[in-house]
């Protein structure tokens, strides 16, 4: 099984700081910037969930994370990001029966964007 605590650790953290973070700075673009890596975290959790489970079906239409306010973009990325990490959890490496298409990433790929993207955002926020 994949170890997604990196990923674990990094939206916690930045969940908890936009929850601690003044209404000055959620308005100042720290809501904006977490509410769209909320979204991008929930796309890339819904592609893992539909690839695993639609097997060939068609594919649901993306959900998108809502704008819900300022105040709760720190629930919203906390959410995306813990559903994206069962989502990696969920995923199995490709086998020789099984083997993975020549535009699909390793899991530990897809770990290891998903935590820059969200140490990028966090430093964008919060600067």
């Amino acid at each position: 099984m994949l170890d997604t605590s990196p990923l674990t650790l990094v939206v916690e953290r930045f969940a908890d700081r936009l929850r601690a973070a003044p209404q000055s700075r959620l308005q100042r673009g720290a809501a904006a910037e977490a509410l769209e890596l909320a979204r991008e975290l929930a796309v890339r959790a819904q592609r893992l969930e539909s690839a695993a489970s639609a097997a060939g079906a068609g594919a649901a239409p993306a959900r998108v994370v809502p704008d819900a306010g300022l105040f709760v973009v720190g629930d919203q990325v906390a959410v995306a990001g813990l559903d994206l990490v069962e989502a990696l959890r969920a995923t199995t490496p490709a086998t020789d029966d099984a083997p993975a298409t020549d535009d699909a990433k390793a899991p530990s790929a897809m770990l290891d964007e998903a935590v820059r993207l969200v140490e990028q955002a966090e430093i964008r926020a919060m600067r």
